[in-house]
């Protein structure tokens, strides 16, 4: 109700302030685009919130019949960067997780950490042309090259603001004054009904409850406020190429699982920010906006490993493969004695930084597990790391990718008896005759028609297995990889979330992009390079004139 009634002054804010702008706006020489990333959604929640009437401006946006949804496979890893990498920068990302190593820099990188993302973006961009330059973008992890960039991890260091000008009139600082009051009074409403909540219903009050408020004030309000704020000043500006992300959805999914009530609710919020944009690219019908809705993964809902081993985690399970090479079966449930193969499995670790944007960012990790040996020398130089439902293990005395052929020569059946683990799916590695993959210790052929493997009953199984070889092609990825999707009893995480992302599953690979019926897309994406050349045309296109075809 309080939103109706800020959406109608806004109105009549928008029409004061489409007369009283700043500097003199251009006819559109070209069309602009505006595009709206839902973080982590599948099609299958999405259909799911469209049916439930939980997501109403999008369901408006899409019976209107201007606006058509086409599905998209987002490719391997199915996660935030390596999509953004592809999609940006029209590349095939080096970017097998969201946490990995890379040899030849010898660094480990983490995407919340100051200056991974910059790095990153920095390989992938160099001498292409990204397809926000001259635009701005907001809670992505690269900038695609734009001007200005808010909570972007590439530039978290060096934020630029966009709207700078816009938000200097009288009427714009009445909607910022808006927004900062109404998130105010939505944080003290929330806070309000906790500490009710702590006072008379005590035993309802859990930690996760905590949890949640906490996620809940940082990114269904502050943030997503700020972002439509943002956006909405570039959009009356003219900003060429905007893109926002909006980190709701993802966060409680991971935190609650995909569809746990709390993510639904963060989607609704989501959606009333897609509302309002919607509007104002309705009102700014001379700029010429095309606007596009897309998702860059989906996630699966998932339990601990920890929960499927006994306690133990998958530096301890691969520690006791390595001490018992001999044993035809994995050792029983319960943490092994330190009695080492490698004094460098202590090599798995994560950076220190546990700052507020560490914290909420995509996961809320847990403190590295080290694991000291006991001191016996050993050949072997192994770094473990666990980024979700992936996990990749490093041999560190090659700057290069060792191949299974090495792997087995030195640990003979280790692959073999990983992919025996209950809490484990796949296990994957390199070969001279290209990349090998075991399924409940069986091989599986990567390079046939998948009717052999997990895989056999899918329809989309050739996108699954050129993803994995695509994955298996990344120099970064580890020499062994190794996953928790598809283990025996259900999808499994290496850290503690209810609901991931990055591997094959039908959940997290296939997505969607909602687009006008003026501009021409494939009734499939296959993969999100594919929206490179589609987004770079709008450098060069006229007004009027559709994009080319992605392709």
């Amino acid at each position: 109700m309080v939103d109706d009634l800020v959406l109608s002054f806004q109105r009549m804010v928008d029409r004061f302030a489409r007369w009283a702008r700043l500097g003199r706006i251009e006819p559109a020489s070209r069309r602009r685009f505006l595009v709206i990333q839902i973080d982590g959604l599948s099609h299958e929640v999405f259909d799911h919130a469209l049916e439930g009437g939980r997501i109403p401006n999008i369901q408006r946006l899409m019976t209107s019949g201007r606006f058509i949804r086409r599905f998209m496979s987002v490719g391997l890893p199915s996660s935030t960067p390596a999509f953004q990498a592809a999609a940006m920068y029209g590349v095939k990302p080096d970017i097998p997780g969201f946490h990995y190593y890379d040899k030849r820099a010898q660094r480990e990188l983490h995407f919340p950490e100051p200056g991974v993302a910059d790095f990153v973006e920095a390989q992938h961009s160099q001498g292409r042309r990204g397809i926000l330059e001259g635009g701005s973008c907001y809670g992505c992890v690269f900038t695609g090259g734009a001007e200005n960039s808010l909570l972007t991890f590439a530039r978290l260091l060096q934020p630029t603001r966009a709207g700078v000008p816009l938000l200097r009139l009288i009427p714009s600082m009445a909607i910022l004054d808006w927004v900062v009051a109404k998130c105010l009074s939505l944080t003290l409403v929330e806070v309000g009904r906790f500490l009710w909540r702590v006072a008379f219903h005590r035993h309802s009050v859990t930690h996760e409850g905590l949890r949640w408020l906490g996620l809940k004030i940082v990114f269904s309000i502050w943030l997503r406020e700020l972002f439509t704020l943002s956006v909405s000043a570039d959009l009356y500006r003219g900003v060429p190429a905007v893109y926002v992300n909006f980190l709701d959805y993802d966060v409680f999914a991971h935190a609650f699982g995909p569809g746990h009530p709390a993510a639904f609710r963060a989607l609704h919020y989501i959606d009333n920010a897609v509302g309002q944009l919607m509007k104002i690219t309705e009102r700014l019908p001379e700029l010429a906006y095309d606007l596009y809705v897309l998702s860059d993964h989906g996630q699966t809902a998932t339990r601990p490993f920890t929960q499927v081993s006994g306690g133990r985690t998958l530096e301890d399970v691969a520690r006791s493969v390595l001490e018992r090479e001999r044993a035809p079966q994995l050792p029983a449930a319960g943490r092994p004695a330190s009695i080492g193969v490698t004094r460098q499995l202590a090599g798995y670790r994560r950076p220190g930084a546990r700052g507020i944007l560490q914290r909420f960012f995509n996961h809320v990790e847990r403190q590295p597990h080290r694991s000291e040996g006991d001191g016996a020398e050993t050949s072997d130089n192994l770094r473990i790391i666990t980024a979700g439902p992936n996990a990749f293990i490093y041999f560190m005395d090659s700057p290069d990718p060792v191949l299974f052929e090495e792997i087995e020569r030195r640990h003979p059946g280790f692959a073999t008896l990983l992919s025996k683990h209950p809490g484990i799916g796949l296990v994957l590695a390199r070969s001279a005759a290209g990349p090998l993959c075991w399924w409940r210790g069986e091989p599986i052929a990567l390079d046939s028609d998948g009717s052999d493997g997990p895989f056999a009953d899918r329809e989309d199984r050739g996108l699954v297995l050129s993803g994995l070889r695509d994955l298996m092609d990344m120099r970064s990825t580890g020499d062994l990889l190794v996953y928790g999707i598809g283990a025996p009893e259900s999808d499994v995480s290496f850290i503690p979330e209810r609901g991931a992302h990055a591997g094959p599953s039908e959940n997290e690979l296939h997505t969607f992009i909602i687009h006008p019926v003026t501009v021409e897309m494939p009734a499939l994406v296959s993969h999100p390079v594919e929206l490179y050349a589609h987004f770079a045309a709008y450098r060069a296109g006229p007004a009027g004139r559709t994009p080319a075809r992605c392709g």
